[in-house]
């Protein structure tokens, strides 16, 4: 009786979640699509100039430039992060003493806020060169880019090495017990049976690796703040710098253009990571 009242009355305890998302999410979304195409200083006092926006965001230099620099950024850090926790999954999951304790120690400073550890390794990086009159990573882009796929890389190592040690721990012993019988050398079992049986985690931390290159603000912010001349500023700190740093009513809206542009692409982009690597997944 109690479980068909539950089953009557379900789109009850399934509206302040609806609720929560339409007015946390749905409704800005669309409102900033709408400011778009809008020239404006305040959300209300806006100004309709249709494609004016998107046709002056491909003028702006700067956004080409730190538009191919997040392409490169994300694509550089996250094959490193997938390849060194997968190593280091790897090594964890055998049998060896003290492997909890390395566990933690590499999911550290994934429990770290990227504005602070932005700070620590500007303070890391910059010592190497103290006696320079400019800092390690102002020097150059290569020094600044660089540095935040350390920085990334010392951030996210850990948390996607945990995913990798449970797909890992969940190969059936039997398969890798057959493997060995049938005399599968250590790389014939870890191309041909591991790393087939953890497409999911691998799915996964692709996923996440991949829209977080993307994504990448806060770190960007603090390490380099876009030094030299903002030929280190990524994607979204290009579009903090245009609708904040720039004085004017059209840039508000050309860095919502920009915004909306940014969206689109990595939804598209983890899209098609998500189709190419699921459809290698084995059940």
């Amino acid at each position: 009786m109690v479980g068909k009242s539950i089953k009557k009355y379900w789109p009850v305890f399934l509206l302040p979640t609806v609720c929560a998302f339409a007015i946390g999410f749905l409704w800005p979304f669309i409102w900033g699509l709408y400011l778009s195409f809008c020239k404006f200083t305040t959300v209300k006092k806006v100004t309709f100039v249709g494609f004016s926006n998107y046709i002056n965001v491909f003028k702006d230099a700067s956004f080409m430039r730190s538009f191919w620099l997040t392409v490169a950024f994300a694509l550089v850090s996250s094959i490193l992060i997938n390849v060194l926790s997968f190593i280091i999954a790897l090594v964890l999951t055998k049998e060896y003493r003290g492997t909890n304790i390395f566990r933690t120690v590499f999911f550290m400073p994934n429990l770290i806020g990227g504005i602070v550890l932005g700070y620590i390794w500007q303070t890391l990086l910059n010592g190497i060169l103290l006696k320079l009159d400019r800092p390690l990573l102002a020097l150059s882009e290569v020094n600044g880019f660089w540095g935040m796929i350390i920085l990334l890389c010392w951030q996210q190592i850990g948390y996607m090495m945990i995913i990798y040690i449970a797909g890992l721990n969940s190969i059936p012993s039997d398969v890798l017990e057959a493997a060995a019988i049938d005399g599968a050398s250590a790389m014939q079992t870890l191309f041909r049976v591991k790393l087939p049986m953890v497409m999911p985690s691998i799915t996964v931390c692709t996923f996440l690796t991949l829209t977080n290159g993307f994504k990448m603000f806060d770190q960007n912010l603090s390490l380099t703040g876009g030094e030299p001349a903002k030929k280190s500023m990524l994607l979204a700190l290009n579009i903090y710098d245009t609708f904040y740093a720039r004085s004017g009513p059209q840039w508000k809206g050309i860095g919502q253009a920009k915004a909306v542009m940014f969206f689109l692409v990595v939804v598209i982009i983890a899209l098609i990571q998500l189709r190419a690597t699921t459809r290698k997944e084995v059940y």
